[in-house]
């Protein structure tokens, strides 16, 4: 399976797989504690991860001379996890039109630190994305 996208049609299938995300996820945690939902959740993202590296024969080796790598790589699964936690928790307790676009003020700080900690281009077009993004979730808080 060899399927070439670019990280625009990647992006946007992300995005749409978010909004399912959230749908799906505020129906799924309405009788169910939101901390199992999750960890539910989290076993069936390994499954299918498991099976698009063996599609894709992209299983390896790790290479563990590359600490700095592994340990972000270990610091982002829990943060995710601890966002996930967040997230399924807030579903279960608000309405999912409030929950998913605070839940993307992520955007607008990802924007920031990658120009902080990364060195990423910080333009015109992106603090006026950025500021649409804060404004509008604000909008929507008051």
């Amino acid at each position: 399976m060899n399927i070439t996208m670019s990280w625009q049609l990647l992006a946007v299938a992300s995005a749409m797989f978010a909004a399912m995300t959230a749908i799906l996820g505020k129906i799924g945690v309405a009788q169910i504690n939101s901390d199992l939902a999750t960890f539910v959740r989290t076993i069936v993202i390994l499954l299918v991860t498991a099976l698009f590296l063996t599609a894709r024969n992209e299983w390896q080796k790790p290479m563990l001379e590359n600490w700095v790598a592994w340990a972000c790589l270990l610091a982002s699964g829990v943060t995710t996890g601890l966002s996930w936690l967040c997230y399924f928790r807030a579903l279960q307790l608000g309405p999912v039109s409030m929950v998913a676009p605070i839940d993307k003020l992520s955007v607008a700080l990802v924007m920031l630190i990658g120009w902080f900690a990364l060195g990423e281009p910080l333009t015109i077009k992106g603090m006026l994305g950025g500021t649409l993004i804060v404004s509008g979730t604000l909008v929507l808080l008051f």
